[in-house]
């Protein structure tokens, strides 16, 4: 007698979770304390211990992601036109806008899918006043030279370092780079926090100015020096990240094995194109992005829909661009002719399936999917 149940879908990520009974005497800590926020034990003990895993200076945590964009830019006092990049989800430029600045777009990199230094320098305007690259899926800016534009005309550099959780380039940390580096810890990251984020800068001076404008700017309970927001990441949040960073590297290995499974299952697929990260990175494998090029037999968006229909819900990112959403696309920068090869990447990409609880199985089936279309 055969089944007509079907598998269950897979989608593009999942959270790792650790055993539930694992997370319970953090819980029972805080009910004990009945300190929920305002920067409280765990959220103590988790700056310094993401510091010291990420080997960065200073780490300042936050309620998500977007909110930690915000504040960088604040922290910097940011204003006129930021170079940015096209190619990456819409908080990116959303941070500029909610700040009053005007994204000015250029074109990424074919290989890395990075901002593109030479673009960069020839977007510059006296109104410039810093460059908000993305580490896109984990792989790092050309840092060095996107540091000697920076120097040369006295800008800042923001990193949107939302997928760069972990990454190594050159046997340093890439979050070392910039004036700031912005991380994202929301569930469908590497390292995930339920919901959060962090901005890591450079000194200690740096750090307090932005600790008191994720609190309302107070430094004390009758003292405010900044309009600072509500941006403090809670308790339970941060307790939950120190027990995530215990299985971290089990969970980054995982995700290196399902890489490795991808390529070699994918490498002779004509048409097919997975880009591999630089030799000189350490990776996270935080996506798996595949080109669906001319010479596979479909279309990128009819291999989309027909993994769909298997319940494969891998996703397009990045598609649509940033730089065709309403809000931005009737800026000069957003013009389609001036972004040529983020126009090209963004009609082609599809992100496959990773994450740690993902079965060889699974894989194999994904694999043999795009294989006989």
């Amino acid at each position: 007698m055969t089944s007509d149940k079907k598998p269950a879908p897979v989608y593009v990520t999942q959270p790792y979770l650790p055993p539930l009974q694992e997370f319970l005497p953090y819980l029972e800590e805080i009910w004990e304390n009945k300190f929920l926020t305002n920067c409280g034990p765990f959220h103590a003990q988790l700056e310094r211990a993401l510091a010291d895993y990420l080997g960065v200076p200073h780490i300042s945590l936050f309620a998500n992601g977007t909110l930690a964009l915000i504040t960088a830019l604040q922290s910097l006092r940011i204003t006129g036109e930021v170079i940015t990049t096209p190619y990456s989800f819409v908080a990116t430029a959303h941070s500029l806008l909610w700040n009053g600045i005007r994204p000015v777009f250029v074109d990424i990199d074919p290989h890395s899918f990075n901002l593109d230094p030479d673009q960069i320098e020839a977007a510059i305007t006296p109104q410039t006043t810093a460059i908000m690259p993305v580490h896109c899926y984990g792989q790092p800016c050309n840092v060095e030279r996107i540091e000697e534009i920076a120097s040369n005309y006295g800008l800042k550099v923001i990193y949107d370092a939302a997928h760069a959780f972990g990454v190594r380039h050159h046997g340093e940390s890439v979050l070392k780079h910039g004036d700031i580096s912005v991380l994202s810890f929301h569930a469908t990251k590497v390292f995930n926090t339920f919901e959060g984020g962090a901005i890591i800068c450079q000194d200690a001076k740096m750090k307090r100015h932005i600790d008191h404008l994720k609190n309302f700017g107070f430094v004390d309970e009758v003292t405010v020096v900044a309009p600072g927001i509500n941006g403090k990441m809670n308790e339970v949040s941060a307790a939950f990240g120190l027990l995530q960073l215990k299985g971290i590297d089990g969970a980054l290995a995982r995700r290196a094995r399902i890489d490795q499974r991808y390529r070699a299952g994918l490498q002779d697929v004509a048409g097919i194109r997975c880009p591999a990260p630089a030799a000189s990175t350490q990776p996270n494998h935080a996506y798996f992005p595949i080109l669906v090029g001319p010479d596979y037999p479909q279309s990128r968006d009819a291999l989309y829909f027909r993994l769909r229909e298997a319940g494969i819900y891998a996703r397009r990112y990045f598609f649509p661009l940033i730089s065709d959403f309403p809000m931005y696309r009737g800026m000069p920068s957003a013009a389609r002719a001036r972004l040529p090869v983020a126009s090209e990447v963004s009609g082609q990409v599809i992100c496959l399936p990773i994450f740690p609880d993902l079965q060889d199985a699974q894989v194999d089936s994904i694999v043999e999917l795009i294989r006989r279309p």
